[in-house]
């Protein structure tokens, strides 16, 4: 029985070894988890919901903000159900299927969501320094363009990704020491050569994650030295206020990105893969929605009208 339990799990599935370590504690870190997830998932919905909901949130900037929304929706809905399921379930299971759908998901998101913050942060900059011209520079069409473009350009890291990783061969231990399928944890089992592809995967982070870094920074550089500029205290105070809610995101999306991706495979370890795993696929997406609509007045202002209603 267990010779055909291992053959099985050999040919079409993984081990998770989960996030909790068998501690009394683990009822209560799980029931944090959840709360943390069930306020992502509210908070994320909301702000679509608002978006969509209110004319005065029909520009440019919420149509960004809405798509950071729909990639912290599919980024925590797919790791959290799968990782609670297992959890109460006590099977540790993943198909082939499943675990190459996470790597997908999760890949094209992280990468999707790199570009699109830089695109945000261009927003802000055609707002601020060239607003007369703002509706004609950054009509529907661009920003459509700009939107699906960060889309594919995730898509195509992951499609990459999940092609690479599912190349290797898999001849000894199927358990990824990790809560979901995240490409190093799986790279650990390879009983292949995967130096090569890890080397390559590193430098396509620091490229995927300093380029639009390197946007985020030169247009805040603009920003701000054009809000210095400003005669008019409201407008400086306006400016300011949109721009270090974007800000916020983006430091807290960076810090865990940089963390999690710009380490060589040699000093990544299997407990510090889970810390910042949880960061990205957990706290920022919970985060992001709070930091925009307690900071924003636009938002809060058409959560007012909507609960009036």
């Amino acid at each position: 029985m267990a010779e055909e339990l291992w053959n099985h799990s050999s040919l079409s599935s993984f081990i998770l070894a989960g996030l909790f370590s068998h501690s009394p504690y683990d009822s209560f870190f799980f029931s944090l988890v959840l709360l943390a997830f069930g306020a992502a998932v509210v908070g994320n919905i909301l702000l679509l919901t608002l978006i969509q909901a209110d004319r005065r949130l029909h520009t440019p900037m919420y149509f960004f903000l809405s798509q950071l929304s729909i990639m912290d929706l599919t980024m925590t809905c797919t790791v959290v159900p799968k990782t609670a399921a297992n959890f109460l379930s006590g099977r540790k299971f993943i198909s082939l299927a499943g675990c190459a759908s996470q790597i997908f998901l999760v890949v094209m998101v992280g990468g999707a969501e790199c570009f699109l913050l830089a695109v945000m942060a261009y927003d802000r900059y055609m707002a601020v320094c060239y607003p007369l011209r703002y509706p004609v520079l950054m009509n529907w069409k661009v920003c459509s363009f700009l939107a699906m473009a960060s889309w594919m350009g995730g898509m195509a890291d992951s499609v990459i990704d999940v092609g690479m990783v599912f190349s290797f061969p898999y001849c000894g231990s199927l358990k990824v020491d990790h809560f979901f399928c995240e490409v190093p944890a799986l790279l650990r089992l390879s009983c292949a050569d995967t130096s090569l592809f890890e080397d390559l995967i590193y430098a396509c982070c620091v490229v995927m994650l300093l380029l639009p870094l390197g946007v985020i920074v030169a247009s805040y550089a603009r920003v701000l030295t054009t809000v210095i500029r400003m005669p008019s205290t409201e407008g400086k105070q306006k400016a300011l206020t949109t721009c270090s809610s974007h800000l916020a995101v983006v430091g807290l999306y960076y810090g865990g990105a940089i963390l999690s991706y710009m380490q060589r495979a040699s000093s990544r370890t299997p407990m510090g893969d889970r810390a910042t795993s949880i960061f990205y696929t957990i706290l920022t997406p919970m985060f992001n929605p709070l930091i925009y609509s307690l900071r924003n007045r636009e938002v809060t202002s058409a959560l007012r009208k909507m609960l009036r209603r």
